[in-house]
């Protein structure tokens, strides 16, 4: 009767061995599991924080926008500003011409009356007086940029010269400019006035 008694209480400490150690086995189960969980869901936080400093900050978007608007501004007002000076340029382009158009005529009158003194008379106040105002006010031409064109002795060029007489004579070039009838000018690269010219062949 001990006997069995003894064998009974050893069955019980085996039985109670055995679920203490299953109880054990799973626990740890479940903490394995909780852990793997744990690791899984990481990445996702990890993910979904890194998501949101990928997100850009309203601050940043006002920024560059701000910026985009200022760099449109600067180049609309460097535009207007290239634009403003060829306009004034054309401007005092057309003005400068108009002038000078108007004083071609005086210019004109000095050459006839300068040739229409004799040479007897050259030496004379008013005759010299003549002669230095035609040379100053050729001279302000010249600052300006107005340039008499070439003609005489050489080929006619309807850029430059409007042929209003024509003569045969076989000792001259063909399209050769014999005589100039009115003297052209040209401001800058602008004609102002063609050359009214004789044309030999």
């Amino acid at each position: 009767m001990e006997e069995k008694k003894e064998f009974d209480k050893e069955e019980m400490m085996e039985e109670e061995l055995t679920e203490e150690s299953a109880e054990a086995t799973t626990e740890a189960l479940e903490e394995a599991e909780e852990e793997k969980e744990q690791t899984e869901s990481a990445p996702e936080e990890k993910k979904g924080f890194f998501k949101k400093k990928e997100k850009k900050d309203k601050k940043d978007e006002q920024i560059a926008e701000l910026t985009d608007k200022v760099k449109r501004q600067l180049a609309e007002f460097e535009n207007f500003r290239n634009r403003t000076e060829k306009e004034k340029s054309q401007m005092y382009m057309v003005g400068a011409k108009d002038v000078i158009e108007k004083l071609l005529p005086v210019v004109d009158s000095f050459e006839r009356g300068i040739k229409s003194i004799k040479e007897e008379e050259k030496d004379n106040p008013v005759a010299s007086g003549m002669e230095m105002i035609y040379k100053q006010l050729m001279s302000a031409l010249t600052e300006l940029g107005v340039t008499p064109i070439e003609a005489i002795g050489k080929e006619f060029d309807p850029n430059f010269h409007n042929a209003v007489m024509h003569v045969d004579d076989e000792e001259l070039g063909e399209n050769i400019i014999v005589e100039e009838l009115q003297k052209g000018y040209q401001y800058k690269d602008v004609v102002l006035r063609y050359s009214m010219v004789k044309v030999a062949n």
